[in-house]
């Protein structure tokens, strides 16, 4: 299903994800990020909590940033939203936007996954924490390493 790690970066289109990252960063004051991880042995819930604390994921103005944490090599992933968004949608969204992760990526469609699923967060994210006048990127939008 997944492939290693450098493969599966290949296998993106990245223009088509930061552009989905860019579109739904420009409604509302929450951040989105993508993190693809190196092989690495223990947790990956573990994995996944820290590269959202050392990605700046906790450091946003409202405590609304999201990652998607990708691990090729596991054929694994983990959505996680900062306390103030988690508090707004609750588990069944992060379970439902994982769901529709999970079956984009079993039928290879990595790109098209990753969008919809930053599209999704971005609605959310939009409906809950709107854009605001001054409206800065707090973090990169570019694919980050995991």
């Amino acid at each position: 299903m997944f492939f290693a790690k450098r493969r599966f970066e290949a296998s993106l289109d990245h223009d088509r994800i930061l552009s989905a990252i860019r579109a739904a960063e420009a409604g509302t004051s929450g951040e989105i990020r993508i993190a693809i991880a190196p092989p690495f042995i223990g947790s990956i819930e573990r994995r996944a909590v820290r590269a959202f604390k050392r990605l700046g994921m906790t450091q946003t103005r409202h405590h609304n940033g999201v990652l998607i944490f990708v691990a090729p090599f596991r054929r694994q992933f983990r959505v996680l939203g900062d306390h103030a968004i988690h508090d707004q949608v609750g588990q069944a969204f992060w379970d439902q936007v994982a769901l529709e992760l999970g079956n984009r990526f079993r039928n290879r469609e990595f790109s098209e996954g990753l969008v919809a699923a930053v599209e999704a967060v971005g609605l959310e994210l939009a409906r809950h924490f709107p854009a605001e006048e001054a409206n800065p990127n707090e973090l990169p939008d570019e694919l980050a390493r995991g």
